[in-house]
């Protein structure tokens, strides 16, 4: 009896070692990939950070030329302009990209989620609202998206 209650003490001792280098591992893995993704930056306003991965150069590219980048930066458009807000969509998009882009399930050209496509209605709207307001005529009753006729003007690409 004393040899299985003394097997049974060390039991949890050894599942405590497992878990503490199975949780090292994966703390490890995880700060490689941060520092090798430069996940860093995307905490960032730079549009750099944007063009980290390669799927979007082009858009960096075309966003460089457009009308939109002497004003504005992807976070400007593509992430709400309140803090709570735009943490909890940057850290969706940092998952959903992450994932997306590790296990290459994704379009090309890369498209924009409709969740994402309200983000950037919602950010025209707040920007051109002086515009918008002024608006008379088909637009003005129409409750269309910018981006159906606007499409290309933050960053114009092939389609």
């Amino acid at each position: 009896m004393g040899r299985t209650s003394s097997a049974r003490r060390r039991a949890p001792f050894w599942w405590g070692v497992g878990l503490a280098a199975l949780l090292g591992a994966l703390a490890g893995l995880s700060a490689f990939t941060l520092h090798y993704a430069r996940g860093a930056s995307y905490l960032s306003n730079s549009p750099e950070a944007c063009a980290n991965c390669h799927v979007m150069r082009e858009q960096y590219e075309a966003w460089q030329r457009s009308s939109h980048g002497r004003v504005a930066v992807c976070n400007d458009c593509h992430s709400p302009h309140t803090i709570p807000e735009k943490l909890f969509v940057k850290g969706i998009n940092g998952l959903r990209h992450s994932v997306a882009f590790t296990l290459g399930n994704f379009d090309e050209p890369i498209r924009i989620t409709s969740f994402n496509a309200r983000v950037v209605q919602a950010n025209c709207e707040d920007c051109h609202r002086t515009m918008i307001s002024q608006m008379t005529g088909r637009h003005a009753d129409e409750a269309l998206p910018c981006a159906s006729c606007h499409a290309g003007v933050g960053h114009p690409t092939r389609d």
